[in-house]
């Protein structure tokens, strides 16, 4: 198993996905204020090309340095490289996890989604994921999945010495019980970004970490 890197040994607490936004001023402001609740954010920008997702990753990098928040970018080693960022995060058909960890190196972060099997994550951390994935737990637009995680899997992956993280339909109403089975990080973008209030949800999910 490779060490976790110190950026990922007590990750806990809210881990920020971007919504989809062109337009990346738009995107910047909509991330800054709500970044200082954040433990992690992650970059993930689906309907962009390669040009307009590297000045938004930059761009998102120089916040995060910032604020001192860890930036994960979704499915795509090369511009983690680039750009500096803290890691990657890998879909089952995205990339090898061992291949990553050797290019971006030992203190990088690097995720995988294991959905709803508990089996991928043990092969996952012996690859040298960094954390693992389960989702997703309620329904959500972000993707189309048929997948389903429960908490118990949650509970289980305990073993694997990895932070765990819940994804998928997550806001701070429907949280709690994915903390109480042990989730070290929830991944959020529409429980936030869509939020009436985009910084009280976020505030929200903090505090659910904090027993609140």
């Amino acid at each position: 198993m490779t060490p976790l890197p110190p950026s990922a040994r007590s990750a806990r607490g809210l881990y920020l996905i971007t919504p989809e936004e062109p337009d990346t001023a738009r995107l910047l402001a909509r991330v800054a204020e709500v970044l200082p609740q954040a433990a992690w954010l992650q970059y993930r920008q689906k309907g962009a090309d390669d040009a307009r997702r590297h000045v938004q990753a930059a761009a998102l990098q120089a916040l995060c340095a910032q604020a001192g928040v860890p930036l994960i970018v979704n499915d795509d080693v090369a511009l983690a490289e680039a750009i500096g960022a803290a890691g990657v995060h890998l879909g089952e058909d995205d990339g090898d996890i061992a291949a990553a960890r050797n290019r971006l190196g030992v203190h990088a972060i690097v995720g995988a989604s294991c959905y709803d099997d508990g089996a991928l994550a043990e092969r996952a951390v012996a690859a040298g994921a960094s954390y693992v994935a389960f989702g997703a737990f309620f329904p959500t637009t972000s993707k189309n999945t048929t997948r389903r995680a429960t908490p118990a899997l949650l509970a289980g992956a305990a073993t694997l010495g990895v932070p765990r993280v819940a994804i998928g339909g997550i806001t701070p109403d429907n949280m709690g019980p994915l903390v109480a089975a042990g989730a070290d990080l929830v991944a959020v973008i529409g429980g936030v970004f869509e939020a009436a209030d985009p910084v009280a949800a976020a505030i929200a999910c903090r505090q659910r970490f904090e027993g609140r």
